[in-house]
């Protein structure tokens, strides 16, 4: 399945499931993909930061890789993220083996200067292998790796294969428009833009030259329809959809607590049967699912999705 330069459109983040015994939940696993082919979603992402990956076996990491990529009739980006190049290597590989279209990697948080960035992604490419498609995450909040618009330009420059920005930098407005300049100046060669923050700036991020979302908002489907009003110049309506998700958006980017948001309001749609995470994890106090319900019951009266 295709995913390159010109890739456009939604890509949610994936959660993973768990059962109460702390096992993956390979039937939710099947229902979340569900899910997200019916949001219409044109691919999809799995094994990020919301998915717990970190928290995965190796065994696990493949098992649920292969399980998407076997089900899913969209494009599925696996993150391959990991501090051993070998473990890497074998997740990107193997995922690729079995109908991957492409792999996410992330700098790792040791990284401080530019040459110690530009040498990480040297080794990684060589370790995935230049033929292997993959998107660059660029998250400094929760990696503390600062890309300049230099540096992106940089990898981008040195690794052909590097087809996609993750870009998720907060500000980030001005850097993807600082990243578009440069392709209009002919500075700089062509690759997709996809935005993740929980959504938290859509609602000016496709003006500023975003090609989607690459994120996990519990709401796909509004993600895809937002994407839709933009793409169709429908200014206005893209905003005013925008607005009435926002106090939710915002509610499930609190940092510490934003994943337990994200899988209650899944668990709430039906997409998981149980929003339980691996430790280390953050719980919902019951006042705090208390004020999700009542965001999602607020949110109902404009858009029926949240009609739960």
């Amino acid at each position: 399945m295709t995913f390159g330069v010109d890739t456009k459109g939604v890509y949610p983040i994936a959660a993973t499931p768990f059962n109460a015994d702390m096992s993956v939940d390979y039937g939710s696993v099947d229902r979340l993909t569900d899910f997200y082919h019916e949001a219409g979603a044109t691919g999809m992402t799995i094994l990020g930061i919301l998915g717990e990956a970190q928290k995965l076996e190796p065994e696990e990491s493949l098992a649920i890789a292969r399980r998407v990529i076997a089900r899913s009739r969209v494009p599925v980006v696996v993150g391959a993220s990991n501090p051993s190049f070998a473990a890497m290597r074998r997740l990107a590989r193997e995922a690729m083996e079995a109908g991957a279209a492409g792999a996410m990697l992330a700098p790792a948080s040791h990284l401080r200067s530019d040459e110690q960035i530009a040498t990480y992604f040297q080794h990684a490419v060589e370790a995935i292998g230049p033929d292997v498609p993959w998107a660059l995450q660029d998250y400094p909040l929760t990696l503390s790796v600062i890309l300049s618009v230099p540096m992106i330009a940089r990898i981008m420059k040195e690794h052909p294969s590097c087809v996609m920005l993750k870009a998720e930098d907060w500000p980030g407005l001005e850097k993807i428009s600082a990243l578009r300049r440069l392709q209009t100046a002919g500075e700089l060669r062509k690759f997709s833009i996809l935005t993740a923050n929980g959504g938290l700036f859509l609602d000016f991020e496709p003006e500023r030259g975003s090609d989607g979302a690459m994120t996990g908002y519990a709401f796909p489907d509004m993600l895809v329809e937002l994407d839709r009003l933009h793409s169709a110049g429908e200014r206005d309506a893209a905003h005013d959809l925008f607005d009435a998700h926002l106090p939710l958006i915002r509610f499930e980017q609190q940092p510490g607590v934003g994943l337990a948001v994200r899988k209650y309001v899944l668990m709430r749609r039906g997409a998981i049967a149980s929003d339980v995470q691996r430790s280390p994890r953050s719980l919902l106090t019951p006042a705090g699912r208390s004020e999700v319900d009542y965001l999602l019951e607020r949110l109902a009266r404009k858009d029926p999705r949240a009609r739960l």
